[in-house]
């Protein structure tokens, strides 16, 4: 990280500057949990924009967060909250592990409230990122004509390219699987997920009936293409989605969905726009057939680990198969879909969605 432009930290609409700290790996997961242990420290001045209430005895504010990041803010041995207690002058009350609640802060100084919560704020943010994605938005491509045309796909790629390096049935998606990512979430408790389905429900009062026109969107399947730059080593081979009738309205769309999103922090912000594909061919499927992309390849507390894979020769396919029609299929819902589960037609398991008709 360069020291003169620190990463920024979006928390409420506000920014924060993260101070360079050195982290430390450790054998023992529990030591884990004082990550900032005597290093977290927030750059901006105590500002206005948080709710402090004056009691009797002092100031109050409030923090909610899912029971799973409680252990971040208390430490181990409860180092993390005796510290921020400490240097802010104030009094951390955590509910127990398990236990739904709101993190209390109270204090004689108002200023030193708010950077107990601005500190609490960043860490529930730092740790947040470290958690593996739990849900995605996404369309379903699990229409009939679309689930044939993948078959024949594959039926065909295996009778004229089986030969080439890499190349065999295990690397294909599950037909019933087909479906366009908007973008990927951490969703840590039930409270969590209600807010995801009404900021959904948000979008679609303020600008996907308009975009939709009340009515689904009918799209094609067609046209194949990689994600890495050697066509003789790939790893993703994708289906290109887009409008029957020319548009642009599926992508405007889900990149005012990304953005409504990331503006409200259940998506962490990492492209401005979404690349509308349909991923056909994956070699994560080689070894793990419920593997779900590149977003397996993170341990549960964030960090990055190798994965060996064995890419497959795409030249032939790309050749082959370039303007490939899989099918065409209206879009008419937007889900919230859980990782690593299916419903009772093998589909990922919804557990919210917007209807446009």
């Amino acid at each position: 990280m360069e020291v003169l432009r620190p990463q920024l930290i979006r928390i409420d609409g506000r920014n924060y500057r993260k101070n360079p700290v050195q982290e430390q790996t450790y054998q023992h997961e529990e030591d884990e949990e004082d990550f900032y242990q005597g290093s977290m420290e927030c750059a901006d001045e105590p500002c206005d924009a948080y709710e402090v209430e004056q009691t009797p005895q002092g100031f109050r504010s409030t923090v909610r967060a899912p029971s799973l990041l409680y252990k971040h803010i208390v430490g181990r041995r409860g180092d993390t909250r005796k510290k921020i207690e400490m240097e802010t002058k104030t009094s951390i009350s955590i509910p127990k592990p398990g236990e739904d609640g709101e993190i209390v802060i109270t204090g004689q100084h108002r200023n030193g409230v708010i950077s107990a919560r601005t500190r609490i704020d960043v860490l529930l943010d730092t740790f947040r990122r470290k958690q593996p994605f739990t849900h995605f938005l996404a369309f379903f491509l699990n229409e009939v004509e679309v689930q044939e045309g993948f078959l024949r796909f594959q039926e065909e790629v295996l009778a004229k390219c089986s030969m080439d390096h890499g190349v065999d049935s295990s690397i294909f998606q599950n037909p019933k699987k087909l479906h366009l990512t908007i973008g990927m979430l951490v969703l840590l408790s039930e409270e969590e997920i209600q807010q995801t389905c009404e900021m959904l429900q948000k979008c679609k009062e303020e600008f996907i009936n308009d975009i939709s026109g009340g009515k689904p969107l009918e799209v094609e399947m067609a046209g194949i293409e990689y994600m890495n730059d050697d066509p003789g080593m790939v790893d993703v081979l994708y289906a290109k989605v887009h409008m029957k009738d020319g548009s642009n309205r599926l992508q405007e769309l889900v990149d005012r969905v990304l953005e409504r999103f990331q503006a409200s922090g259940l998506i962490v912000k990492e492209w401005n726009s979404v690349k509308l594909h349909a991923t056909v061919m994956n070699t994560l499927f080689r070894k793990d057939p419920n593997a779900e992309g590149r977003y397996n390849l993170y341990t549960a507390d964030g960090k990055y680990i190798f994965k060996g894979r064995e890419s497959f020769d795409g030249r032939n396919i790309l050749k082959l198969f370039e303007n490939f029609y899989f099918g065409s299929l209206k879009l008419n819902s937007i889900h919230i879909s859980q990782r690593f589960t299916i419903d009772s037609f093998g589909n990922y398991a919804s557990c919210g969605q917007i209807d446009f008709s």
